[in-house]
């Protein structure tokens, strides 16, 4: 850990003893986003208890917090380069903790959605630009690793959210959960407005019109995938599906002709950029689709209790703690392209092994497979981020963070919401498993086409010298 904050000469980023002050910025705002998504979750009951509405109405606790978030990646990370990212992280760290005191004191089911459409707002504007923001702290060499502790966060709030929710829940009630982010959000608002990189923001004009498509196609796109995860009417899903593609078939042809596009075309020019865009979001359909898939697997096949599935997910996230921060390390050594390829065998290995497992499996049977899967993806996660933002140019390293972040969180949900249309047409729960073993089979096919290119720019960055800060 103490390689990532030594000065080198000619070190592009932050100098050491600064790196350590921002890190930790990002890592507090980065698990405040992504506990609340799992943490929350547990608190359901409690709440359509408390308030006195159903339990599908208070599902939107949920799905709100998502949707707005995801809806508004692209937006926030091209909003980004006018104010300048230290002044929009800030902001978003500001709004989630203000919106968080708001849940905590709401005590009608409407109020509550007002502050937790508020709150996906505050953390989208923090998770859209995450990656980006270690590209500026940390310099080129040490960036692979990096990442890995990013992926390591990620993982531990994941993880961490569930036990979280259940400690708190077992010594108090529900508005608690929201209470818990407002010590934390100061903490890392003074650390983010004094240590983050300053710097000015972009001259130009912002694509409103831009944003305006990419806002309706991603949440119409969201609304369609939790329609469809929920055994909604075929007209309902569908409806909101062809909205998104309408959408998003303008969003692109404006982003051709924008003088400041949300997504600028020339990122996508990078052959490397899009085949680590189509790995990551294929991995991360297989990811979404195993956890959801599996908990029915464990519950409803094998008779486990709910406690004790919690108990059996631990080795993914821990695999991936694990692994994570070696595979980015190694990354700056080695050919990304290789370690990502690697990792993705062992995912396709992990979940084949998961939807051939027995009904009457014992427990470590069920670990070693879920281990397995955490393995795999660990070793994946940071060597492909790392590819995405060193393939796309320095000056669209925002317009990359936002799409890192836009492709995970579109992928985890559309893998979602398959298990669910699989369900509700009665397929068996290992027939999706062996549909993440397709989506992981993709995904290797993008990643071993860009190892190559990968490999020759490796070997061009070390004849290379950083640019001097």
């Amino acid at each position: 850990m103490s390689r990532l904050f030594e000065t080198r000469p000619g070190d592009d980023g932050l100098p050491g003893p600064e790196r350590r002050l921002a890190v930790l910025a990002l890592i507090l705002g980065t698990l405040m986003a992504v506990v609340d998504t799992t943490m929350i979750n547990l608190a359901l009951p409690s709440i359509a208890r408390d308030l006195e509405v159903s339990a599908a109405r208070a599902v939107w606790v949920s799905n709100l917090y998502q949707i707005v978030c995801a809806a508004f990646l692209l937006v926030f990370a091209s909003f980004s380069e006018m104010i300048s990212r230290r002044r929009l992280y800030v902001a978003g760290l500001a709004l989630f903790v203000v919106a968080s005191l708001g849940a905590a004191l709401a005590r009608s089911l409407e109020l509550l959605l007002v502050f937790r459409a508020l709150q996906g707002l505050g953390a989208a504007a923090t998770l859209s630009i995450g990656p980006s923001l270690y590209r500026s702290i940390f310099p080129t060499r040490l960036l692979g690793s990096a990442l890995g502790l990013s992926a390591l966060i990620v993982a531990g709030g994941y993880a961490s959210g569930p036990a979280l929710g259940g400690l708190v829940l077992s010594v108090a009630n529900w508005p608690w959960l929201f209470a818990l982010h407002i010590p934390l959000g100061l903490c890392s608002l003074w650390l983010a407005w004094r240590a983050l990189p300053r710097e000015p923001g972009r001259r130009g004009g912002f694509d409103g019109r831009g944003a305006l498509g990419s806002v309706i196609m991603l949440g119409s796109f969201f609304l369609a995938l939790d329609a469809l995860g929920h055994n909604a009417p075929a007209w309902q899903w569908l409806g909101w599906l062809a909205v998104s593609l309408t959408t998003g078939y303008l969003f692109l042809r404006r982003q051709r002709r924008a003088s400041h596009p949300l997504l600028p075309p020339r990122l996508f020019q990078e052959p490397r950029f899009s085949l680590a865009v189509s790995a990551s979001g294929l991995a991360f359909v297989g990811q979404g689709l195993a956890f959801v898939a599996l908990t029915f697997l464990y519950q409803q096949e094998m008779g486990f209790t709910p406690l004790e599935t919690a108990w059996l997910f631990t080795p993914w996230p821990l695999a991936i703690m694990l692994v994570g921060p070696f595979a980015g390390r190694l990354a700056d050594k080695v050919n990304p392209s290789i370690l990502a390829s690697t990792g993705l065998l062992l995912l396709l290995a992990g979940l084949a092994s998961l939807a051939l497992l027995k009904s009457d499996a014992s427990v470590v049977d069920s670990l070693w497979r879920t281990a397995l899967c955490g393995m795999g993806f660990g070793l994946f996660q940071p060597p492909n981020n790392r590819e995405m933002m060193t393939s796309a140019p320095r000056e669209l390293s925002t317009a990359a963070s936002g799409v890192l972040s836009t492709t995970r969180t579109v992928g985890q949900s559309l893998g979602v919401a398959l298990v669910g249309a699989f369900l509700a047409a009665n397929a068996p729960v290992q027939a999706t498993l062996w549909i993440g073993c397709v989506a992981c089979i993709l995904a290797l096919a993008a990643s071993l086409a860009r190892m190559r290119l990968a490999g020759a720019a490796q070997a061009s960055s070390r004849q290379t010298p950083s640019p001097p800060r």
